[in-house]
């Protein structure tokens, strides 16, 4: 089961790395604030493992993927933002 996960992981980061890399420059930015609204989905997924599960391992690990989705919105966020602030125009 584990070598089963580890091949689908495997596969699954050189498809992402391909289509990524095939993303026009004009799409970059309307698809950045399209994930980062999946990555918000992620943050209540990381609030129901931390609250709703009895172990204490389960919950430090729901904490530390709160921490995480958390950083990857607030970051996606601030790039996409920078990002746009390139094509305003100058008074």
């Amino acid at each position: 089961m584990l070598l089963e996960n580890i091949i689908v992981f495997v596969l699954a980061a050189f498809i992402g790395m391909e289509v990524i890399s095939k993303v026009p420059q004009t799409l970059h930015t309307p698809l950045m604030s399209g994930s980062n609204a999946i990555s918000g989905i992620t943050i209540v997924g990381a609030l129901v493992v931390a609250g709703m599960v009895g172990g204490d391992w389960a919950k430090w690990i729901g904490f530390v993927a709160l921490v995480v989705a958390t950083i990857n919105v607030i970051g996606g966020f601030l790039v996409t933002d920078r990002m746009l602030q390139m094509f305003k125009r100058k008074e």
